[in-house]
């Protein structure tokens, strides 16, 4: 088995006598795109009622404007890693920052929503060039492990940070300028990187890459985007044909990639990565511990915004602590490790989160939304701790010609995880609530029959026909909509419980052998 201290780039362009301060300026630049993209996945979230108004796209329009940048972004992921192996890292990191840069201004002033969407998928396919090469770059600028360790960290909470700042900075945006500001932030965030990138940010590929088999990027697409777009289709509309048809088929493609890349001289995407079990386990924890964050992010806009009546900055603000509380955990454990096993370390991450759903499962939400931000801030210090050195055992177990194609996997993990906490945990708070809520009688004769319809649906429902009842009625509503809600979020909270318990017994188990840090 590879050992978690693996050694030293055979081949690091550029790197010989290079000081730590000049690495840890790359590492700087790096963090420019890594914010870039994480701000990007949610800020457009505040954007869309002004793009509405604006564009006056259609409802599948406005649900293509949402969906084609994280589905071109999750397809290609793969597949622009192993390239940045193939034809260099750094020069993949380049090309995907111009055309980012450029793509964003040109979307900041779409005419029409045709343009908005063609612009997005655009935004996709360039994204997907800089969230692995950050990573891959990232594991041959730090070939030690404790200053890879510490570098992973702060990319990490880039991350975490990004995302987290995304609702509240596209907000502010909003309010104060027009939604095009929501792209065209990324022009000032990309000058850095490419000005100062090419002389600071050293060159690294894979020595033997072998040729580009096109076959295989055609499949990897073909697995993945079907199946991203089916977990969505799923966590929105519930289950049917549309949505498993889609999973199935994207299944069905990955296998036939899989069986490809068995056979291949020169594969896309070495299958022999995931023999190895710190690598396969640390891929597992990651995608857990994404599971776990945006599952509960997902129940807790709700309760934040439709029950305690906060506007969506200020649910974004009240999250601020668990944000900290994210990237200080990260910073923390990069010591840690030197005196706990890795192993272990990632456990106790993940329990973190299994005590955090206990808060939830096991807790009173009547009291206002205390008890879920401080479960929140428990959840965030176990995701900030997992994902770390996940992360780094990602990195550290893999190949160093190969740090491309761990990096784009451990990407993927964090798309499919964040699809699969609110597909999954989404699709349970979504049914308990249908299952247990008992609106009050005599509705059908004061409501028309779609708000009655939606308001049986989903929680944002029931508060939009509680608006426009006279206030005994609408009391009731609401306390029924509240109380169906809660005993979802209950069950969702115990399911995720079981869920992240379980899988921090297999990762103090399976990577219990994994030597402390030197």
């Amino acid at each position: 088995m590879t050992t978690y201290t693996s050694a030293v780039p055979a081949q690091r362009k550029g790197t010989t006598h290079r000081s730590p301060r000049r690495d840890w300026l790359a590492l700087g630049l790096l963090m420019f795109p890594v914010l870039l993209v994480a701000v990007d996945n949610t800020a457009l979230t505040f954007a869309l009622p002004a793009i509405t108004r604006a564009l006056e796209p259609t409802g599948v329009q406005l649900l293509w404007i949402v969906d084609t940048y994280p589905l071109v972004l999750a397809g290609l992921l793969v597949s622009m890693g192993s390239l940045g192996d193939r034809i260099g890292r750094r020069r993949l990191l380049v090309t995907g920052g111009v055309g980012f840069a450029v793509l964003s201004a040109a979307t900041a002033f779409a005419p029409t929503p045709e343009w908005l969407i063609a612009g997005r998928a655009a935004l996709g396919f360039f994204g997907a060039m800089l969230m692995p090469s950050t990573l891959s770059l990232i594991r041959n600028i730090f070939p030690q492990p404790n200053r890879r360790r510490l570098a992973v960290a702060i990319w990490a909470a880039g991350f975490s940070g990004g995302a987290a700042l995304g609702p509240i900075f596209g907000g502010w945006l909003v309010e104060r300028f027009w939604w095009g500001a929501v792209f065209l932030v990324a022009v000032p965030l990309m000058i850095p990187l490419l000005a100062l990138g090419p002389a600071l940010i050293p060159e690294s590929r894979d020595p033997a890459p072998g040729k580009v088999d096109m076959p295989s990027i055609l499949l990897s697409l073909l697995a993945m985007v079907p199946a991203v777009y089916g977990i969505k289709a799923v966590a929105t509309e519930g289950p049917g044909l549309t949505g498993v048809g889609s999973i199935l088929f994207g299944l069905a493609m990955g296998t036939v990639f899989v069986r490809r890349q068995r056979r291949l001289e020169h594969p896309l995407l070495d299958m022999s990565l995931f023999r190895n079990r710190v690598f396969s386990m640390a891929i597992s924890a990651n995608i857990l511990a994404l599971f776990s964050f945006n599952g509960f992010i997902l129940f807790l806009a709700q309760h934040l915004q439709l029950l305690e009546g906060m506007t969506p900055s200020a649910a974004g603000i009240a999250m601020i602590p668990a944000l900290v509380a994210t990237v200080v955990s990260g910073l923390v454990v990069v010591p840690l490790v030197r005196r706990v096993r890795p192993g272990y370390v990632v456990a106790a991450g993940l329990t973190f989160s299994a005590v955090g759903y206990s808060l939830v499962a096991l807790g009173n939400h009547d009291g206002g939304p205390s008890l879920l931000l401080a479960a929140l801030l428990v959840l965030a210090l176990g995701v900030g701790t997992a994902e770390t050195i996940s992360n780094d055992l990602i990195l550290g177990s893999a190949p160093p010609e190969k740090s491309g194609a761990a990096a784009a996997i451990s990407e993927t993990g964090y798309e499919v995880g964040a699809l699969l906490g609110t597909a999954v945990l989404g699709s349970i708070l979504t049914a308990s609530y249908q299952h247990n809520l008992r609106l009050p009688a005599g509705l059908d004769g004061t409501l028309a029959a779609p708000i009655l319809h939606n308001a049986g649906e989903t929680l944002a429902g029931a508060m939009e026909a509680a608006a426009i009842l006279p206030a005994p009625a609408a009391a009731a509503v609401k306390a029924a909509a509240e109380s169906a809600f809660d005993s979802g979020v209950h069950i969702t909270a115990a399911i995720a419980l079981v869920l992240m318990a379980t899988a921090a017994v297999l990762s103090a188990v399976v990577l219990r052998k994994v030597p402390k840090a030197s």
